[in-house]
């Protein structure tokens, strides 16, 4: 399998500098997979598809009416990041969650930075998913957020940007570890020439950073993941997470609240929790605080929080910083509270609560990329180059409607990966989510989810909306570990 004709375009590409040039840290994959026939690929093809197969590595699409189900599409190309590059995007990632947790404790304390003019009070109180109800209460070393997933791209030029942060229930890391192992077994050896720098400890730094923040520093606190369960898309990753780090998973029902205390009812009798990584958004944790038609939750699981009785990942509030809106102040956070500048921008982003913005919207729907502020997953989204002037004109009048609501940025025509289509190679649009725990301090795994727009010219790489992913190779440089 060779590279003759194969398009660079005009983007970045993350192998190739120019025409038949490969990148320094690509060439020992550029040699192993132009040795390969067809039939070699095919076969590496059958390996990877038996393991996922074996291993129940899925999805769920609740919109297609063949079926939910699906086994994670999966390109077994891998993208390679040198250990310099790592070097500089892991530092950018560890100012940013500072940064955030920083925020989200000031926002629900003293909120100088409202005071102080650098965040609009508006825009804080609108959020969806602020809780005005948290205010004022003290969580353990003052980290809300513990697990962390930031969606990067590269632009034009190279360089990464931040396109969003997911701080409720980020998702993906199953397929971090299930997609290395199944590359592991299908190329051992370039896996090994390459010096890949490992991610299977992901599973025991999560336990350990659950387990730092217990209640009252608790040596051995018990630790249980709280699932909406079988019918979230994400079902598979909680079971794999709960079982690599040894902990019970729970849904709402397996949990009860005694004297502002969290117990799990198990064939023994009752055991009490002290760390809950929840996969459970907080609309739905407590019907007595928040939805009360939720029947996922734990009723008087808040009080017992409030008590500090057990401590929740993330905590509550924390998606007032999923918000789009609120996301485009994540570089004045850095600079107000860090006194810094942003080591990985954000994309630049219109607020169309803005009267300047919002004009520059609607004379530019058709040049730019449209998101509600609290959607995700690649849905409540405007694509204006590909849209229909009826899309745009309906997207005009819920804009108008509700201006809070919505953002918009310049289309980036992110940076492509060569990827195995049809048994030829062609390059395909990439993202990456790294994954961030913070117990005591930040922790990285090295690389993270990269995602892949399966389709030609698509920037679209959700699974949901037809894109897959690869494994991540982050290259060992003297002295890592």
């Amino acid at each position: 399998m060779g590279f003759n004709g194969y398009d660079t375009g005009p983007f970045y590409d993350e192998m190739f500098e120019g025409p038949n040039v490969t990148r320094p840290h690509y060439a020992a994959v550029a040699d192993c997979f132009a040795a390969y026939s067809d039939s070699d690929l095919a076969a590496k093809r059958e390996i990877i598809d038996r393991a996922f197969l074996e291993h129940g590595i899925t999805f769920t699409v609740y919109s297609d009416q063949r079926g939910t189900e699906r086994i994670f599409p999966f390109d077994p190309f891998p993208r390679v990041l040198s250990s310099d590059e790592w070097r500089t995007v892991e530092r950018g990632l560890v100012q940013r969650i500072t940064a955030l947790n920083l925020f989200l404790h000031d926002i629900y304390h003293d909120a100088q930075i409202v005071a102080d003019g650098v965040v609009p009070e508006h825009v804080i109180a609108s959020a969806a998913h602020y809780r005005p109800e948290l205010k004022n209460f003290d969580i353990p070393g003052d980290v809300y957020v513990h697990i962390c997933g930031s969606d990067l791209i590269r632009d034009e030029s190279g360089a990464y940007v931040v396109l969003e942060d997911n701080l409720r229930c980020p998702s993906g890391v199953s397929y971090v570890l299930e997609n290395r192992q199944v590359m592991k077994r299908a190329f051992p050896n370039l896996y090994q020439r390459m010096g890949v720098r490992p991610v299977a400890q992901y599973p025991r730094l999560l336990l350990e950073t659950l387990q730092r923040v217990a209640p009252g520093g608790k040596i051995d606190p018990v630790c249980v993941l709280l699932t909406p369960g079988v019918y979230n898309s994400a079902y598979f990753e909680h079971t794999f997470l709960a079982r690599e780090m040894g902990i019970e998973i729970v849904e709402g029902r397996d949990l009860i609240v005694s004297d502002g205390r969290v117990y799990m009812r198990t064939t023994r009798g009752l055991v009490q929790v002290d760390v809950i990584y929840r996969r459970i958004d907080d609309d739905f944790i407590d019907p007595t605080v928040f939805r009360k038609d939720s029947m996922l939750g734990v009723p008087g699981l808040v009080d017992a929080y409030r008590r500090g009785n057990v401590t929740l990942a993330n905590a509550l509030g924390t998606g007032v910083a999923d918000d789009k809106a609120v996301y485009a102040y994540v570089p004045e956070m850095i600079r107000y509270y860090l006194a810094q500048e942003a080591i990985l921008p954000n994309v630049e982003t219109y607020l169309a609560f803005r009267d300047d913005d919002l004009a520059y919207i609607l004379d530019n729907l058709e040049s730019l990329v449209v998101k509600a502020a609290n959607e995700s997953g690649g849905y409540g989204m405007l694509m204006g180059p590909t849209s229909t002037s009826e899309e745009r004109a309906r997207f005009a009048k819920r804009i108008k409607a509700n201006p809070r609501n919505y953002i918009a940025q310049p289309v980036v025509q992110f940076s492509r990966c060569p990827t195995v289509c049809d048994g030829a190679v062609e390059g395909r649009h990439v993202d990456l989510r790294p994954f961030i725990l913070y117990g005591d301090e930040p922790s990285i795994i090295p690389g993270g989810l990269t995602r892949v727009a399966l389709n030609r010219g698509s920037l679209v790489v959700n699974s949901s909306q037809g894109g897959g992913s690869k494994d991540t190779w982050v290259l060992r440089s003297p002295g890592d570990d």
